[in-house]
C-alpha cells in the first residue's frame, strides 16, 4: 500500500497512481493530518476522498505510531496521550476515543486502533505493561466506532519480541471480534529473525478468513519472506523515500542510480519492468536528473518503485494461486536483497 502521509503520495498525482500504478489503495497519516491541514478542513471538503481527489481506498493510522515516537514530547497515562506538536510546541491529548473519531471525521475506508509501539529493546515487564493498556484502548476504540459500519476498524498485535505476549494480545484482540487484525511493534530495531519468529508465530494464531496487516514492512524480500508466513497487508515509506534519494529496486536487486557509472548506461532502470519509466528512459537519463537536481528524477524514480513493488506482490498472489510460492519465494528472494555494483 503506497504511503501517502499528508495527504499525497510524494511526487505522484492520483491520476499516476491509479493509472500509471494501478495502486487499489493508499495510506493517510492521522497525526500529521490532524496537525496539518486539521480534521475540520478535511471534514468540510467531504473527507479525505475528496480532499485529494483520490476514490479508491484510503487507510489511516491511529497516530500512535507517530506520538510515541515524540518520546521526550508525550506521557502516557491510561487514559490516552498529552503530547506536544513537532511543528508547534503546541499541547495536544489522543485518548483511543478521540482517535477514532478523528479517523470516522478523515472517512477512510480501514482505520486503526489507538495503541502504544513500545520501543526495542524494552524490558518484558514494560513490554507487558504497555500491551495491557493498548488492549484496554483496544476495546475502547472498538466501543467508540460501535455504531460506523462504514469503516473497518483493526485490532493492533501488540507484546514486542515475546510470544507468550504476542498470543496473549492476539486471543483478546480476536474476543474484541475486529475485521482485520494489523501486527504492530515491529521493525522498530529488532534483528530480523525476531520478527519473522513473530510474524510466523501469529499465523498459526490470527484467523485466517481476516486479513492481517504488518505495519512498516519494509524491503522487497521482507514482504515475500512474511507473505510466507499469512501476511495479507503491507505499508512502508522506504519505495518512495528510497526513490528520491536515487535509489530503485529491480528483479536482480537495488540500483542507485544516481551513480557516476551510469553516465552512459543507456538501458531501462530493469530489462524486466513494464513501467512508464522503464519503457520510456534510461539510466543515464535518470542518473542525469539527479545529478542536476531536477524534480522530474525523484517522480521517475518514485513511479518505478511503487510500480515494482505492486508488481511483486500481484507476482506473489499469482504464484500462490497456482500453488507455487516456495518456488517464487525461493527463485527471488536472494535477487531482490542484492546491492547491484
Amino acid at each position: 500500500m503506497p504511503v501517502g502521509t499528508r495527504a499525497t503520495v510524494k511526487t505522484l498525482s492520483p491520476r499516476e497512481l491509479e493509472n500509471d500504478i494501478n495502486a487499489q489503495i493508499i495510506l493517510g497519516n492521522t497525526y500529521h493530518l490532524y496537525l496539518r491541514p486539521g480534521i475540520e478542513i478535511i471534514a468540510k471538503a467531504g473527507g479525505l476522498h475528496n480532499f485529494m481527489s483520490w476514490q479508491k481506498p484510503i487507510l489511516t493510522d491511529s497516530g500512535g505510531f507517530q506520538v510515541m515516537s515524540l518520546k521526550g514530547l508525550r506521557k502516557i497515562t491510561p487514559e490516552g496521550v498529552k503530547f506536544q506538536s513537532h511543528i508547534d510546541g503546541s499541547y495536544h491529548f489522543f485518548t483511543p476515543e478521540k482517535a477514532i473519531d478523528i479517523q470516522n471525521k478523515i472517512g477512510a475506508d480501514i482505520i486503526m486502533s489507538f495503541d502504544e509501539c513500545p520501543p526495542y529493546p524494552a524490558t518484558r515487564k514494560y513490554i507487558e505493561d504497555s500491551l495491557n493498556t493498548t488492549l484496554d484502548w483496544a476495546r475502547r476504540g472498538k466501543n467508540a466506532h460501535r455504531k460506523n459500519e462504514e469503516q473497518a476498524l483493526f485490532g493492533i498485535v501488540q507484546g514486542g519480541v515475546f510470544p507468550d505476549l504476542r498470543q496473549k494480545s492476539a486471543e483478546e484482540l480476536m474476543k474484541i471480534d475486529f475485521p482485520g487484525y494489523a501486527i504492530g511493534g515491529l521493525a522498530v530495531g529488532e534483528p530480523k529473525a525476531e520478527l519473522l519468529k513473530i510474524t510466523g508465530f501469529l499465523h498459526h494464531i490470527l484467523p485466517e478468513a481476516k486479513p492481517r496487516y504488518l505495519m512498516g514492512v519494509g524491503t522487497p524480500r521482507d514482504i515475500l519472506e512474511n507473505i510466507a508466513r499469512g501476511v495479507d497487508m503491507f505499508d512502508c515509506v522506504m519505495p518512495t523515500r528510497n526513490a528520491r534519494k536515487g535509489t530503485v529496486f529491480t528483479w536482480q536487486g537495488k540500483l542507485i542510480v544516481k551513480a557516476a557509472r551510469y553516465k552512459e548506461d543507456f538501458s531501462p532502470l530493469d530489462e524486466n519492468c513494464d513501467c512508464y519509466t522503464c519503457r520510456n528512459f534510461s539510466r543515464a537519463y535518470l542518473r542525469h536528473l539527479f545529478s542536476v537536481n531536477e524534480f522530474l528524477g525523484m517522480k521517475l524514480a518514485t513511479l518505478h518503485n511503487l510500480y515494482f513493488y505492486l508488481d511483486l506482490v500481484s507476482k506473489a498472489r499469482k504464484a500462490i494461486r497456482e500453488n507455487k510460492y516456495p518456488e517464487f519465494l525461493h527463485s527471488y528472494a536472494e535477487k531482490l536483497d542484492r546491492n547491484l555494483e
